[in-house]
């Protein structure tokens, strides 16, 4: 994956958690077709610049949107 790419993927999943809210990772990927590991580097970019929230919800880690 390239910079480019992963700031695609990063704008996907944002655009979907403004959308839906609070989401499991692994709702974020089925739902945005983006394969596990590129998501992953999304939220790793999305985190570092201090977009997201994270949470657990029982046993689910959940992202959302700060």
């Amino acid at each position: 994956m390239t910079e480019t790419t992963i700031g695609a993927a990063a704008g996907a999943i944002w655009e979907y958690l403004d959308k839906n809210g609070a989401t499991s990772v692994s709702k974020v990927t089925k739902e945005t077709g983006i394969s596990r590991n590129g998501a992953q580097r999304a939220i790793g970019w999305l985190a570092k610049e201090g977009k997201l929230n994270f949470e657990m919800d029982k046993r689910t880690e959940l992202l959302s949107l700060k």
